[in-house]
């Protein structure tokens, strides 16, 4: 029964050719903006992941502080479990590399009778406790160290960057959604349009006593057959759109040699096409009477 059933759905997929192969570029150019989309929420998200690597906060301590007082705010500050590495900034080094950064415009600082800048304690934090509400909340328990005057970190920045980053997420999963039942209703819309063009010939099938999963089984394939290819077609469109113009463009584009082509994506969509395909089909035959 298999082995028929497969046999008729290349027939029909053979026979009815420009209705399935219009389905086929169909599904191929919905899979392939759902790629697009993909690509895009994971190199944003994977960039976003190697920020919280570079993000510092800075205590600011206050002026005329013993060593040991110093000493005293950098052992409480060490034990908390948010923070990776903790490092003590004495106002001369601040001095210092103040005077590196400037480089020739060093004269801003002339007549300044004592160095201005306090000690300081820059911390880092460990990559899981680099979040708006998670750095805010730290920020509020290192104020309340007695000895330590201000704790500065980009507050906006952070709050900008995780808001970007969730909705970049969120509009992503919504727009592979409906591209998701869009294929599934193209699958649907082609397999209901054999079923009808094949109406005479199912009705001697049941004449013949034939059940009805001998009748649905070659349109389940069928649906499988369009999704899988459709989904193929927008691989070969992808990998074939990564290789002639982002890797041609980071040549001259600096900024495209950081876009990354994760395989597991690309190599889901001819799976993601039979799931659909067959998903279409089984709703179109579900809803037949015959």
């Amino acid at each position: 029964m298999t082995s028929y059933a497969f046999r008729l759905a290349i027939q029909s997929i053979l026979h009815e050719k420009w209705i399935n192969l219009l389905s086929m570029i169909t599904i191929a150019v919905c899979f392939l903006i759902m790629a697009i989309t993909a690509l895009s929420v994971y190199n944003i998200d994977l960039a976003t992941k190697t920020l919280p690597e570079k993000f510092s906060m800075m205590i600011y301590l206050k002026d005329n502080l013993s060593s040991e007082d110093s000493k005293n705010i950098i052992n409480i500050v060490k034990k908390d479990t948010a923070i990776e590495t903790v490092r003590f900034i004495p106002k001369d080094e601040a001095m210092k590399e103040l005077k590196s950064f400037l480089k020739n415009t060093e004269y801003v600082l002339e007549g300044l009778d004592e160095n201005p800048l306090p000690d300081s304690i820059e911390i880092k934090l460990k990559k899981e406790a680099v979040g708006p509400d998670s750095v805010k909340k730290l920020s509020e328990r290192l104020k309340e160290i007695k000895g330590v005057s201000e704790v500065e970190y980009v507050e906006k920045f952070l709050s900008s960057l995780y808001s970007v980053k969730v909705g970049f997420k969120t509009l992503g999963m919504i727009f592979i959604i409906i591209i998701s039942v869009g294929i599934i209703f193209v699958c649907y819309s082609t397999v209901k349009i054999l079923f009808y063009r094949r109406n005479k010939e199912i009705e001697t099938y049941k004449l013949l006593g034939a059940t009805k999963g001998f009748i649905r089984a070659p349109f389940i394939i069928e649906g499988s057959v369009i999704g899988f290819s459709g989904g193929l077609l927008s691989l070969i469109g992808i990998v074939s759109l990564y290789y002639t113009i982002i890797l041609r463009l980071s040549l001259t584009i600096p900024l495209f040699k950081s876009i990354i082509f994760p395989a597991h994506i690309a190599l889901f969509l001819p799976l993601a096409g039979v799931t659909l395909g067959i998903t279409g089909a089984a709703i179109a035959i579900g809803r037949l009477k015959y």
